[in-house]
This record gives C-alpha cells, structure tokens and sequence, in this order.
C-alpha cells in the first residue's frame, strides 16, 4: 500500500533548545535509553524540552516485532544490575516527581523482566521522596507471578496496551493476545485496588468505530479507568501502512465518548502516546482509582 501524506496537524517542530541537549547528554552519560528515542515518538522533542523522558529498561533490542513498533529486535543482551540506580539517579537530576517506566519486551527472561521493573520503582521511590511511578509493563506472557512482583512494589500506576482492536492482533502484533492483554489488567487490580490501571489504542489501522466502543468497554470492564488514544504513524517502509488519518475533532469526539462510558481520566490526540503528559492525571485532584 503506498504511503499516506501526513496531514497539516501532524506536524511537528524539529528537536532543539538547551533543555533537549541537557537531557540528550545525561542519558547518554548514563548510557540510559529511553522510548522516546527508540521509538521515534514524535513528542521527543517537546518531553525533552520539559526536561522529561519515559525510560525503556532492559535494553534496547525487543524479543518480539510487532509490525507497528520502531523498537529494535535482535541479539539481547542480559540486564543491566545497575540499570534502576541509574534510571533513579537521572529522574532525581531531572527533578522528576512523575516517572514513567517502560521496557522492551523481554520473552527471553524467566520473569519476563518483572524483576527490573521492580528494581527501578523500588530505586525511584528511595531516592526520591514523594515521587509517583507509572510503569508501562508487556504481557509477561501471563505469568501472575511476574505481574505480582511488580504490583508488589507499588507503583502508583500500571499500563499495559491494547494497542488495537481484536481483529487486528494477527496483523500488527502477533506475538501478543488480546484476552491475555485484558487479563493482565484485570489481575492487577485485583492485585492492588488502589493503583490505577491505565491502556491506550493506537488508531488508523482499520479499526471501526463500532469496534473502538468495544475495546474501551472491554477494558472498563476488566477495571481499566485511564485511557490514552493516539494516531499510528508508519515509523519506517517495513512497518504497517497507515489506513486512515484521525483529524483532531474524532479524537476529541471519542475523548468525549470514553468519558460518558465510564472513564475517569482519558488523553485523546493525534500526538498522544502512552506517557504523553502521563502526569496529568495527578495534575488536579486524582479521580478516585477504585
């Protein structure tokens, strides 16, 4: 399929400013990787420039390639034992009181990695007094056990994707299941009511509307009451084609339409991906997570 033009609300201003060459230098110093970076988020620039990044733990080469993802796969190489130190000591650099932590997928590990992430909330939260922890975790291939120690170290937030529709899985991320998804989601709350359970869908690969309604219904009703909504874009020629661009009113449209289904706090954009301005949910009185 040939590639769609972008239209003009996906334009973006090229990364530039002290703040951006400040953060760019520190995770480098500290050889940390972040998703913005290794996804080729188009918010790059702008996180940077607020002097804030979502770091990816474990690596930067995935076990698994979804057709959507810009994310490497390839040799993996063992964690890193002093990785959360670091990952700690650049949040508390930074001034961080919102951290949000993900990872490659990591299939190869018994724990799936759940392990680290437990590390780094554990590192966040002694280093730095008062500060809140969104993790973005993968499916950990369903293992309760994993999930568990990461709920055990209480971070404030958990996410874990949905990314799209059910009927897509096959096509853009065939390696994961959908009901596997939504059981993770509903397990951790389950784990720790308190916390809150957050997903997000990309848009633009084909999905109806009709079927958007059902995802959001499947996640409120597996406990789910924070949601984010984003436009796909093609990260390069051997990803997945865009189907359709979303002009900003469906997305403010479907914001709407989440909110009166029952979700608590919902980020709906063109731009927005997983950890866009993830701190607003704390930015005014947080909705209650139960």
């Amino acid at each position: 399929m040939k590639t769609r033009p972008k239209p003009s609300w996906l334009r973006k201003k090229l990364p530039s400013g002290p703040e951006f060459g400040e953060v760019s230098s520190l995770l480098a110093e500290q050889g940390l990787h972040t998703v913005c970076r290794e996804a080729r988020c188009p918010n790059q620039g702008e996180c940077f420039s607020r002097r804030t990044a979502t770091f990816m733990i474990m690596g930067s080469k995935c076990t698994r390639n979804c057709r959507f993802c810009a994310v490497d796969h390839g040799p993996i190489t063992q964690p890193d034992p002093d990785e959360a130190k670091r990952v700690a000591l650049v949040a508390k650099e930074l001034g961080l009181d919102y951290v949000v932590v993900t990872s490659v997928t990591r299939d190869d590990l018994p724990d799936g990695g759940a392990g680290c992430f437990a590390a780094v909330i554990r590192e966040l939260k002694a280093a730095n007094k008062g500060v809140k922890v969104e993790v973005l975790v993968p499916d950990f291939q369903g293992d309760p056990a994993a999930l568990a120690e990461v709920v055990r170290a209480s971070p404030q937030v958990l996410n874990h994707n949905l990314e799209t529709v059910p009927r897509l899985y096959e096509t853009a991320r065939p390696q994961a299941d959908y009901g596997r998804s939504l059981e993770l989601l509903a397990r951790a709350k389950q784990l720790d009511g308190r916390m809150y359970t957050k997903s997000g869908l990309m848009l633009g690969l084909g999905e109806t509307k009709a079927e958007i309604k059902r995802a959001m219904a499947d996640l409120l009703e597996s406990g789910c009451t924070v949601l984010t909504l984003g436009q796909y874009l093609q990260p390069g020629k051997d990803h997945l084609p865009v189907v359709r661009y979303l002009p900003p009113e469906e997305f403010d449209s479907l914001r709407k339409t989440a909110l009166a289904m029952g979700f608590a706090h919902v980020v709906s954009g063109p731009f927005v991906r997983s950890s866009y301005k993830a701190e607003s949910l704390f930015s005014q009185k947080a909705p209650d997570a139960g």
